[in-house]
């Protein structure tokens, strides 16, 4: 019997291959899930008008919980994002890339173990901008303080259930004193209810050359929403790359899961690009639902193949397809 039931979104270009492995692997876990499978994106454009029907987001509010793969964002038309449409609509205000070095993953480091804390609803990624004239551009960027509170409150809380001890917030408050000032402001004054946590605050960029030289130094990071954009994909470069970063997006009442990277339309329909990322983010969607078992098992279960070697897709060295390298964790579980 389902104990949990989940909006799907299989997604466009190589979201429903990826999405497909990611089921394979989940339901290998026996966590008690059933899938609600709805549509949604490019492909949907023509009979609905819109790449985000209004009867998906009806059911990631019913269900709380949905697994969804990348979608494509129509050029020129419609949303700006489909994807900053959900965190919008759905007020998924936080965004979570842990970065985790994996087994047989080539890489320039070892050990990374980094969780990206970013603010996901403010900030100039909010696209709140217009032509002044013909010759000039304004963006408008907004930081407040409520949005503040509730990104680094949610930092904090994260690092104590996780037993992590140290967060870090990122800013540039040196130059912009009145935005980032505030976000700075208002973590210094959070991180004294959390004293068992060391706290400390990096400029973006002195942030952006320390994770280059040395990721160990850092633990749990939190910063507004462009920095986190930038940065969490430099920390996926860390760990090997947009293939197997996973991805959270989570608010009081909401969570979406997804892999950090994009839809790759090149390959739609070949089964071949990595599931893992998906799969990743499967792991953390499954310990937000408290499946934290099976949600150990399927982390031990693909660093074992990736130990193994065997299955591996093309991008790891192998040439196994994303269906088949899925069935070997699975497998493994």
């Amino acid at each position: 019997m389902a104990k949990h039931k989940v909006t799907l979104i299989p997604g466009d270009g190589t979201g429903p291959d990826v999405t497909r492995a990611a089921r394979i692997v989940i339901d290998a876990a026996n966590a008690g899930i059933e899938w609600e499978v709805v549509e949604a994106g490019e492909a949907v454009i023509d009979q609905y008008g819109t790449p985000l029907p209004e009867h998906v987001l009806e059911s990631i509010r019913r269900n709380r919980v949905a697994l969804k793969g990348p979608l494509t964002t129509p050029v020129g038309k419609g949303f700006r994002s489909v994807n900053v449409a959900l965190r919008k609509e759905l007020d998924l205000y936080a965004n979570l890339r842990p970065a985790k070095s994996l087994p047989n993953v080539k890489t320039r480091y070892e050990d990374v173990d980094i969780l990206l804390v970013r603010e996901n609803t403010e900030d100039v990624y909010a696209g709140i901008e217009h032509m002044v004239g013909k010759d000039a551009a304004e963006s408008i960027k907004i930081i407040t303080r409520f949005g503040c509170d509730r990104i680094v409150r949610f930092a904090f809380e994260l690092a104590r259930k996780e037993g992590r001890h140290k967060v870090t917030a990122v800013h540039k408050a040196n130059i912009m004193k009145c935005t980032d000032g505030l976000f700075l402001d208002v973590a210094r004054e959070i991180a004294r209810e959390y004293p068992e946590i060391t706290f400390e605050d990096r400029i973006v960029d002195a942030c952006s050359m320390k994770l280059v030289q040395n990721p160990g130094d850092f633990d749990v990071l939190v910063m507004p929403n462009l920095y986190g954009d930038i940065l969490s994909d430099l920390c996926a470069g860390l760990i090997g790359g947009l293939g197997v970063a996973p991805g959270a997006n989570i608010g009081d009442q909401i969570a979406l899961f997804e892999p950090v990277h994009g839809s790759a339309p090149k390959y739609t329909g070949m089964d071949k690009v990595n599931p893992l990322a998906t799969i990743l983010s499967g792991v953390l969607m499954l310990k937000h639902l408290g499946e934290n078992e099976a949600a150990a098992r399927v982390a031990r279960a693909v660093e074992a193949v990736l130990t193994e070697g065997k299955t591996l897709t093309y991008d790891l060295g192998g040439s196994a397809k994303s269906s088949e390298m899925a069935r070997a964790i699975a497998d493994k579980l």
